[in-house]
C-alpha cells in the first residue's frame, strides 16, 4: 500500500499545495512550525476520519477561510483510489472515495491503512491506560469496521448510563430498571469489543516479543487486563457482572467497570516495564509495540500500512534508529525532521523541503 500524491487547500497553514510522493522513504524536512506534521496529519484523517491532535476540524481549517480541502491518490495491489475530504466552517463534512460518498467512519477507516509514530508514543508503556486502549483501538478499527461499531454503540450507552447514575447519586435512589437496560446493551457490545482486543493481544504479544528480542535481547510480554472480570466474553457473563455493580457505580456516580476500564500489562524480563523498567527498556517496549502495530495490519490485510514517522528518529538512540531504518525498507515511509545531519547520513528515496507551509524544494 502507497501514497502516489496529496493535495491541500486551506489546511492548517497550506494555501494550495499538491506533493507527489515516492512508494518508499519521503523525508519531510525544515524548521519548526513549518508545517511538517500538517502533511502527516491530513494523511492520518484519510485513514481514521479525524486528526491524532486536534479536538475539532475547525482548527484544521487556515484561518480567514470559510473550508479546508484534501484529496489523496493511493493504491493497494488490487486497485487504485483517489480519496477526497471537504471540511465547511460550519462544521459539515464530506468524505467521498472514488467519487462515491462516505456515510460512515467505520466505512473510511477499511481503505487507507497507517501507523503513525511520535514522540507521544514513547510513553505508550509508562502512560495512562486510555493512551493504550487508543493504540488498540486506532489498529483494529483500521481492519474490522464491525468492531469500530461496537465501539461507537458502546460509548454511546455508556454515556447514557454515566448520565443517569449522576441523577440516581443526586436522588439518594439504590436502582433503577433503566440501568439494567443500559447495561444489557453495554454488555452485547462489549463482548465483541472484549473478543476482538484478546485477539489483537494476542497476536500482537507475538510480533513485538520477538522485535523485542532483536533490538535488545530481553524478553517483553503483553497482557490484556479487561476491566470487566467475567469468567468468560459471553454476554450474559457480562450482564451480570454489571449488574452486581450497580450499587457501586451510583456511589461514585459513573461507570466502576466496562471495556472503558480495559488495560495492557507490560512487562519485561518478567518485571512490569511501567513500575519496573527503566527509560530504555520502556522506549524499546514502545518502539517495539508500534513495529508490531504494522506488523499486525500486514499480518490480517496481507499488506503494510504507510507509515508516518513525525520527528521519532530524534527521539532514538542509534541503535533503535539503525533497527527501525532495517524494519521500514521497501515500505513507503513518511518522515518529518529538523536534524539535516541525520537526513544525510541516512539512504532516503526522496527529500521534500517545507517552508511557511508550500513545498520549497523536492530532491530524489
Amino acid at each position: 500500500m502507497y501514497i502516489s500524491s496529496l493535495s491541500l487547500s486551506n489546511f492548517r497553514n497550506y494555501s494550495s499545495e499538491k506533493i507527489e510522493f515516492s512508494p518508499y522513504t519521503n523525508v519531510i524536512y525544515g524548521d519548526n512550525a513549518q508545517g511538517k506534521t500538517n502533511i502527516l496529519e491530513s494523511v492520518y484523517i484519510f485513514s481514521q476520519g479525524r486528526s491524532h491532535r486536534a479536538k475539532s476540524d475547525r482548527e484544521l481549517i487556515k484561518f480567514g477561510s470559510d473550508f479546508a480541502a484534501l484529496s489523496l491518490a493511493f493504491h493497494d495491489s488490487e486497485r487504485d483510489y483517489n480519496a477526497a475530504i471537504q471540511m465547511i466552517k460550519n462544521g459539515r463534512k464530506s468524505i467521498k472515495i472514488n467519487h462515491v460518498q462516505i456515510t460512515k467512519l467505520s466505512m473510511l477507516m477499511n481503505y487507507l491503512n497507517v501507523v503513525m509514530f511520535s514522540p507521544e508514543d514513547m510513553e505508550l508503556v509508562k502512560g495512562s491506560p486510555s493512551s493504550r486502549r487508543r493504540f488498540i483501538d486506532s489498529s483494529v478499527s483500521q481492519l474490522y469496521p464491525r468492531y469500530l461499531s461496537s465501539l461507537i454503540d458502546y460509548h454511546k450507552a455508556l454515556v447514557q448510563k454515566n448520565s443517569l447514575l449522576k441523577d440516581l447519586k443526586a436522588k439518594g435512589a439504590k436502582s433503577d430498571i433503566m440501568l439494567s437496560v443500559w447495561n444489557e446493551q453495554l454488555a452485547a457490545e462489549g463482548a465483541k469489543i472484549m473478543e476482538y482486543r484478546m485477539e489483537f493481544v494476542k497476536l500482537i504479544n507475538g510480533f513485538a516479543s520477538e522485535i523485542q528480542r532483536e533490538i535488545s535481547g530481553e524478553e517483553l510480554k503483553i497482557s490484556y487486563m479487561p476491566g470487566i472480570k467475567a469468567e468468560q466474553t459471553d454476554k450474559n457473563e457480562i450482564f451480570l457482572y454489571l449488574e452486581r455493580n450497580q450499587r457501586r457505580e451510583i456511589e461514585f456516580a459513573s461507570a466502576q467497570v466496562g471495556v472503558q476500564r480495559d488495560d495492557l500489562r507490560i512487562s519485561v524480563n518478567g518485571t512490569e516495564a511501567k513500575v519496573y523498567g527503566s527509560q530504555g527498556q520502556q522506549r524499546t517496549a514502545a518502539l517495539s509495540m508500534k513495529i508490531a502495530q504494522a506488523d499486525y495490519i500486514h499480518h490480517i490485510k496481507g499488506e503494510y500500512p504507510v507509515l508516518l514517522l513525525d520527528d521519532i528518529m530524534s527521539e532514538l538512540d542509534i541503535n533503535r534508529r539503525m533497527y527501525l531504518s532495517q524494519k521500514i525498507r521497501g515500505k513507503q515511509v513518511l518522515i518529518t525532521s529538523t536534524d539535516t545531519d541525520l537526513i544525510k547520513s541516512t539512504e532516503f528515496s526522496k527529500l521534500l523541503h517545507i517552508k511557511d507551509g508550500a513545498v520549497i524544494r523536492e530532491d530524489g
